[in-house]
């Protein structure tokens, strides 16, 4: 599957006015740019695109715009009010499919981020506690001054908020499409440039999605990149939801990859954690002290992953990315190898 063919493939097009400039989009998330009248054509006018990553935010962008707020404002019609923003249900910023995006207001978004829901779980003793009375939160405000606008937020818009998620939630597991519930696990790429691999370099653009929680305002965030995991001896970087290893090591023994890849088996349950299962596909030990796995899950929409360990100060430290197709995954484990992929690029090429 080409890019022209990935393009093509969509069922609507809608036409929108975004910022002074007229777009006609797709339901497949591509925009076109139409040509001001009376000036010259631009490079990326009158051309269907998905759009270009950008390398600091993962986010989409044709010219200076944002393609998913292009996507939003044609198919979900305009924001309710100004200070609301465009969220990626299942996290990919490059997923610009009109049914994986939403408009949230910063509270939303707050509340839908795991580890600021879990800072006001611990200030607050329960999230139904904040929603009663969001007056207790101006501790934590005064300590943390990117919380500032939540002074203001009211007992009819916390709860307001915190219904829309909850339905929103239990809608999208009973379907088991687009994400799941409320704080669904993710895998986020690799960060520092040095450290990437071929796979990392040609990739890196893919699910760029890092949070901070000293900016819950932004879902341009960074969020701490290793974490404690379920598991013993295991740490997770870049990936939210606290994750069983089963096949970590509990002893790590004088050559701890090694240990690890002993363990590995296809078939074998990989990771667990409350939203879902992976089941090892394939593996790989690399020449740069990494094991790379590929893995599938039942019932997810990006049902196939690559996870990456590597044994940093006496822990194994997890990784992964998430993919549409088992080909994305696939080629993620050749080009990790640091071999050359003879097959043809699919949809997580571009998405």
């Amino acid at each position: 599957m080409n890019i022209h063919s990935i393009l093509n493939d969509y069922t609507e097009i809608k036409e929108c006015s975004y910022k002074g400039e007229h777009y006609s989009v797709r339901d497949n998330g591509a925009v076109l740019r139409h040509a001001r009248e009376g000036k010259r054509i631009r490079k990326d006018d009158n051309t269907w695109t998905f759009g270009k990553p950008n390398e600091n935010t993962g986010y989409m962008g044709i010219g200076t715009e944002r393609v998913h707020r292009i996507v939003a404002f044609a198919f979900l019609g305009e924001p309710p009010t100004p200070q609301h923003i465009v969220d990626h249900i299942d996290t990919n910023r490059r997923n610009n499919r009109p049914q994986n995006l939403r408009w949230l207001t910063k509270l939303e978004n707050a509340l839908n981020n795991p580890i600021t829901r879990k800072k006001i779980e611990d200030l607050c003793g329960s999230i139904e506690a904040f929603v009663n009375d969001p007056s207790i939160i101006q501790k934590f405000v005064d300590d943390n001054p990117n919380y500032e606008w939540m002074r203001t937020v009211t007992p009819e818009e916390a709860k307001a908020s915190y219904e829309r998620l909850c339905a929103w939630a239990e809608t999208k597991n009973n379907e088991k499409s687009l994400g799941g519930a409320i704080g669904e696990w993710i895998y986020t790429p690799y960060g520092r440039e040095e450290k990437k691999s071929p796979f990392e370099r040609e990739q890196h653009n893919i699910n760029v999605t890092l949070e901070q929680i000293g900016n819950m305002i932004s879902i341009d965030s960074h969020t701490d990149s290793l974490t404690e995991s379920l598991t013993p001896n295991a740490m997770q970087r870049y990936w939210r939801t606290p994750t069983e290893f089963p096949l970590c090591p509990s002893e790590v023994g004088d050559r701890p990859l090694t240990t690890y890849l002993n363990n590995l088996k296809k078939g074998a349950v990989i990771t667990k954690n409350q939203y879902a299962t992976h089941f090892i596909d394939d593996f790989a030990s690399c020449n740069d002290n990494r094991l790379v796995i590929i893995t599938h899950a039942d019932d997810e929409i990006k049902k196939f992953s690559m996870i990456t360990i590597t044994f940093e100060d006496g822990k194994y430290v997890h990784e992964g990315t998430t993919f549409f197709e088992e080909q994305g995954a696939q080629k993620a484990l050749t080009l990790a190898q640091g071999l050359k992929w003879e097959g043809e690029d699919g949809i997580d090429d571009y998405c």
